[in-house]
């Protein structure tokens, strides 16, 4: 079993949810602000749930206020504020510290587990992981959502045989 199920994060309503609940599954895990020029990606995320609804795949979306005190709300206001102006499809998580000293045990392993290991360098950084648990995409926020669905794809496809 991959290291990434050994991890258990807290979803945005403060319950423990141990990743193991979606081996089998593509997951893209996403640093996401509600106050970024980037914010808009949410509506991108959206779309690819939708697009893969029925299929191994999830969006995981982890909220985070280390680039320009861009998401300084409460786990409360922001689940509000995605629900209500994305109308999200997918789980979001509590909101955490991606860099330094604080950031969450599933993001020290996300940069450790790639060739750029490097921090987190803005809002809506993107993983791709695969249905074994394994890292293999890294993406910067510049990224789109639109522009991975190709990628997204194939890995599912791969999920599947």
């Amino acid at each position: 079993m991959s290291d990434f199920y050994a991890l258990t994060v807290n979803d945005i309503d403060g319950q423990p949810v141990p990743l193991s609940d979606f081996e089998g599954s593509v997951c893209l895990i996403v640093n996401v602000a509600s106050q970024c020029g980037l914010t808009n990606q949410y509506d991108g995320l959206r779309a690819l749930q939708e697009q893969h609804q029925g299929d191994p795949f999830k969006v995981l979306a982890f909220p985070c206020n280390q680039f320009g005190n861009q998401e300084p709300g409460s786990n409360e206001e922001i689940k509000a504020f995605a629900n209500e102006r994305y109308r999200v499809n997918f789980p979001m998580f509590d909101k955490i510290e991606v860099n330094g000293g604080g950031a969450c045990p599933l993001y020290q392993w996300l940069k450790g587990s790639t060739d750029d290991n490097g921090d987190i360098k803005w809002n809506f950084a993107k993983f791709l992981i695969s249905a074994t648990g394994d890292v293999v995409g890294r993406f910067g926020p510049q990224v789109t959502p639109e522009e991975l669905a190709q990628t997204i794809a194939e890995e599912i496809e791969r999920a599947r045989s």
